[in-house]
């Protein structure tokens, strides 16, 4: 499948809303009034995430739930803990506005125990029961043991319809496509079916799945996805960074390439279920060389809000366990920590090389010198290329390159390029 034109040069902030705006996630009583229109704090940052370098913003739940969003009762309806559908409606124009673009986040393996449907299973209604899984107790099938999260029926075609008849809906209003929440657990043929559907009247919408394991080119074709989330090269860039074993980063950059005949993978080096990348790799020095893999490898990056501040907080497998991932944010970027900013300028300095050398999102990696604490590398498409060296060590590192700093520091001369302890460069 092939990804809307616009989609190469995308570089996305991803945003988890009822965190951002500092709604109640957990014992909620259902007193927050839409009234408040706490969405439309995110308008106020958008011009923030221009001056990123950012061209959209990829939004977490925003749909009725009954707690931190990922139990849906309701996807026509917008959480009132954030709003209504008008602040959507204004959200999306703001963006519009500003040339971004709007990724909407879809949950539709799995709803809450609210939900219609549901409820009327609980009553008796054989035909929604037809809607989920049950057992011959009547027991519903739940989400890798959550058992508020209650799985859907895939198979049903009122299923499929109604997921349909969401994505048309807030398409209509203005979104630009949809990240497929826990797309790996639903059925290939549900997506096959529902996707092309929708394709009809939005041909230029995005469907981004969230696979985590897998054979992702054959995930993304039998589903007529347009890409996946590639987790296996996150995980590769903070394990190689920070147990200094760039043999794993190369592994996983040959992958990578793979992909790339099939489909462009969806990059990150942080998001909404993981630890913050400020937090894994611990030694300050070399949180740069994850950025700048980030941005010089082929794929559609994003960047988790705070990320580009150098935010911290690590994911507990408890109640509450998401918080420190998922934090308020402040109402006025005056109000951001002074030891965030440069690295905000580090991000706006990549982004920047990322938009001059647009073909990077399909580039190929050509690994050209590695060690466990250095590695060089090659990004290429047709005529195009830059190189890339990376140094974790205590010493200088000298690679048979050449060509001028595009960014980082390095000294050339003669054919070589001499990186300093723990630098990283991009040659031109």
């Amino acid at each position: 499948m092939t990804a809307p034109a616009w989609v190469q040069h995308a570089i996305w902030w991803q945003v988890y809303p009822l965190g951002f705006v500092g709604a109640p996630v957990r014992n909620w009583d259902g007193s927050s009034s839409a009234d408040e229109h706490k969405l439309r704090g995110i308008v106020e940052w958008l011009d923030y995430a221009v001056e990123l370098g950012a061209s959209g913003i990829a939004l977490g739940p925003i749909f009725a739930s009954e707690g931190h969003g990922y139990e849906t009762v309701d996807h026509f309806r917008v959480d009132e803990r954030l709003g209504t559908g008008e602040d959507v409606d204004a959200l999306i124009e703001a963006a519009h506005d500003r040339g971004m673009r709007v990724l909407l986040d879809g949950v539709f393996n799995h709803v809450g125990q609210r939900f219609p449907r549901f409820q009327e299973t609980l009553a008796g209604d054989a035909k929604a029961a037809s809607w989920f899984h049950l057992d011959s107790s009547g027991r519903h099938r739940n989400f890798e043991g959550h058992d508020e999260l209650v799985t859907l029926n895939h198979d049903n075609e009122d299923v499929r319809q109604y997921v349909v008849d969401v994505m048309s809906h807030w398409l209509s209003r203005g979104a630009d496509g949809w990240r497929l929440d826990a797309a790996y657990a639903v059925p290939t043929s549900f997506w096959a079916s529902v996707v092309p559907r929708v394709r009809q009247s939005f041909p230029d919408a995005y469907f981004l799945g969230e696979v985590i394991h897998g054979d992702y080119g054959r995930i993304a074709a039998d589903s007529a996805l347009d890409s996946v989330t590639q987790y296996e090269l996150w995980k590769a860039i903070w394990s190689a960074i920070s147990e200094k074993n760039f043999f794993e980063l190369s592994h996983a950059l040959g992958r990578h390439n793979e992909w790339l005949d099939a489909f462009v993978p969806a990059t990150f080096v942080g998001n909404h279920d993981v630890n913050r990348i400020a937090s894994t790799i611990t030694d300050e020095r070399h949180l740069a060389h994850a950025l700048v893999v980030l941005f010089t490898v082929a794929g559609t990056p994003t960047i988790y809000y705070g990320d580009e501040q150098g935010f911290r907080g690590t994911k507990e497998e408890r109640v509450g366990g998401d918080d420190e991932v998922r934090p308020e944010f402040p109402s006025h970027k005056d109000d951001l920590a002074p030891y965030g900013w440069p690295i905000f300028h580090l991000h706006q300095e990549l982004i920047g090389l990322r938009r001059r050398h647009s073909w990077l999102h399909t580039a190929r990696t050509e690994v050209v010198e590695l060690t466990n604490t250095a590695l060089a590398y090659r990004a290429s498409a047709g005529e195009e290329r830059i190189h890339v060296v990376l140094n974790l060590g205590d010493d200088s590192v000298e690679c048979r390159l050449s060509g001028p700093v595009l960014a980082g520091q390095a000294a050339v001369q003669g054919g070589h390029v001499t990186v300093p302890p723990h630098g990283w460069v991009v040659l031109g």
